[in-house]
């Protein structure tokens, strides 16, 4: 990639960076995109699925088509980076590199406009939404494959602790499906000096956190994955009462669906028998969203094989992680797949959904050419 385009790509970023949406409010952000795509004399169909953005690009007679989605939501966090792009909202932030993901893909388009040598129609999908707003399945529903077709659909996510600008690309399983659970443990409130007269909501959910442990040991099987994880607790007001009701949220994942039922199973299981012991109700809600990011051989061969003949590094090694990712409504419509590019060194403060993370802008020329690269290789395909 030229220097101009690099140095551009990095200013696109950082404005995006110092300029962020949370899901659902993205308009500003698509705004941008537009006005881009404008300059590099892309055609564009904004307000799809929401404020999502869809760009096309076609060359020849080729009936053939690929999609490239990338997300450009932010998230609720505090930036505590003090970069002189930081954010100029507060407590919203890009912890994610969305912003960098949307920069990669503008520098695609620049790319592919740029290049004479295929044929055929490359979709570009800006995405709203991913971080729990659902922008995949309002872009879906929205009519996306029907009205950009693409044959098969390729995205990336940045990957702190990779090498800046290696390509890992997964054969099955990139990420895991989701849900979110809610217990609330029902007792009888009362003084705290008079614990015989209540049904102490706080003890049962201490003993529902510990046992809730005991599902992926010894419920699942080891040669299998999954996570329940409880991260937030809420009950009572009075340091002098016992109160009547405890609420406890987490989240669930795992890769394959029968593990989900087991585990969901499980949880109402104990819910329910540790309710019985202390003589009390439990209810137990669990909302499953998207499923696991499973990437399509074919696709990931083909991925592989772009990139390295592109001139970047590429592996294979590395495992799926229990995170999940939006894209995988796309990936259950058409084959595809879905790569981490490195973001360098993972040092602390520098991972995921962290207020210290930045997106390295130096691995925006790696990102853009995956994109274009892998259009190219689709197209022929």
């Amino acid at each position: 990639m030229e220097k101009t385009l690099a140095d551009t790509l990095t200013g696109w970023r950082r404005h995006l960076h110092a300029n962020p949406e949370l899901s659902l409010q993205e308009t500003r952000t698509a705004a941008f995109v537009c006005e881009r795509l404008r300059e590099l004399g892309v055609p564009f169909t904004a307000g799809v699925g929401g404020n999502g953005v869809v760009a096309t690009i076609s060359r020849g007679q080729s009936n053939r088509s690929v999609g490239l989605r990338a997300d450009m939501d932010a998230l609720p966090i505090l930036e505590t980076t003090g970069l002189p792009y930081a954010s100029a909202t507060p407590g919203v932030m890009h912890a994610c590199g969305h912003d960098g993901h949307t920069t990669s893909l503008l520098g695609a388009a620049a790319l592919l406009m740029a290049d004479t040598s295929w044929t055929g129609t490359v979709q570009l999908v800006f995405q709203p939404a991913e971080e729990g707003g659902g922008g995949a399945k309002s872009m879906i529903g929205d009519g996306l494959f029907q009205r950009f077709p693409m044959e098969r659909v390729f995205s990336f996510h940045n990957w702190p602790g990779l090498e800046a600008g290696t390509v890992m690309v997964h054969d099955g399983p990139v990420m895991a499906a989701g849900g979110r659970i809610e217990i609330v443990m029902k007792g009888l409130s009362g003084h705290a000096a008079l614990p015989h007269l209540t049904r102490d909501p706080m003890v049962a959910a201490g003993h529902v956190l510990v046992a809730l442990q005991s599902i992926v040991a010894r419920n699942v099987d080891p040669l299998d994955a999954a996570v329940v994880t409880i991260g937030a607790i809420e009950g009572g007001h009075a340091a002098n009462q016992i109160p009547s009701t405890v609420t406890m949220r987490g989240t669930c994942r795992s890769y394959r669906t029968e593990v989900r039922d087991l585990v969901d199973e499980a949880l109402r299981r104990v819910a329910d028998g540790v309710a019985a012991t202390f003589g009390m109700q439990a209810e137990v809600t669990i909302q499953h969203g998207i499923g696991p990011t499973v990437n399509t051989r074919p696709e990931a061969d083909m991925v592989a094989e772009a990139c390295t003949g592109a001139g970047l590094a590429v592996r294979r090694d590395m495992r799926p992680a229990m995170t999940g990712e939006d894209f995988s409504w796309f990936l259950h419509e058409k084959p595809g797949a879905f790569v981490w590019i490195g973001n360098g060194p993972a040092g602390e403060g520098q991972d995921l959904h962290n207020d210290r993370y930045d997106f390295n802008d130096a691995i925006l020329p790696a990102a853009a050419t995956y994109f274009a690269s892998v259009a190219r290789r689709a197209l022929k395909a």
